[in-house]
């Protein structure tokens, strides 16, 4: 049954009658004829009919959501309608991430979808160098969907993939083989480890600013420290204690 849900504000109603739902998956390729992408909402309040138009709060925009669809395992149809505790489907193109919210106004922020650190890290290359952009376009991809965490690093090229478990880079080289027909390999980095980093802006760039070779960015933009080791870490906390490294980041 519909739960009340907690934002950074406040807690949203099931009964509430102003429609209000959050994006918890994205789906990518689901038709490959199409090259869909399909965001998962649940509505956490109101009535929703096909043809509204919400507002998406992280970016401030209005979407009509047109063609909004129910699944039943491989089957679709048209959602005429929803209510709280429903989820929909909505296809786009890329402009709704895990986490976002949809309101009918307010600005909402939902908590408690988390994103882990992988435990496992390795960088990607193309077997075609001429098709590095395509690369970089499956892993953001896939980045979306929480299939994976992509990393930028500051200094060199390429990115760095990190997953929990060693068969996620089998399943990811095979999806983007079969999906983008771009074969792919994955080698050994010199990371171990992510942590989040957060603190005063000042601090955090002059951090930067000396920690080049151990900063990446995810596909948010967010600032990341790559550790080798736990001394890594131990060095942080020891001589910059107004920064915080945190193992999951709020989505």
């Amino acid at each position: 049954e519909p739960q009340v849900r907690p934002t950074d504000g406040r807690h949203v109603s099931p009964d509430e009658t102003k429609v209000s739902g959050v994006v918890f998956k994205v789906e990518a390729n689901m038709d490959p004829k199409h090259r869909d992408r399909v965001a998962f909402v649940r509505l956490c309040s109101g009535h929703f009919a096909r043809g509204m138009k919400l507002h998406h709060v992280r970016s401030g925009k209005a979407m009509a959501i047109a063609n909004p669809v129910l699944f039943l395992a491989s089957d679709r149809e048209l959602a005429e309608e929803a209510w709280a505790g429903d989820i929909i489907g909505i296809p786009n193109h890329g402009q709704l991430r895990i986490g976002d919210a949809l309101t009918e106004g307010e600005k909402l922020r939902f908590a408690g979808i988390p994103s882990f650190a992988p435990e496992l890290l390795q960088s990607v290359r193309a077997g075609d160098p001429m098709k590095a952009k395509h690369l970089d376009k499956a892993l953001m991809q896939f980045a979306e969907e929480g299939a994976a965490k992509i990393f930028k690093p500051m200094i060199g090229s390429g990115a760095i993939v990190g997953v929990v478990g060693q068969l996620q880079f089998e399943v990811l080289a095979s999806r983007i083989e079969l999906e983008y027909g771009l074969p792919v390999r994955f080698e050994q980095t010199q990371f171990t480890s992510a942590r989040w980093l957060s603190g005063p802006r000042d601090k955090v760039d002059a951090f930067v600013n000396a920690n080049k070779g151990h900063i990446a960015s995810d596909h948010d933009g967010d600032p990341v420290y790559m550790t080798r080791l736990q001394w890594d870490i131990d060095r942080v906390e020891r001589d910059y204690p107004e920064l915080t490294l945190t193992a999951t980041k709020e989505m």
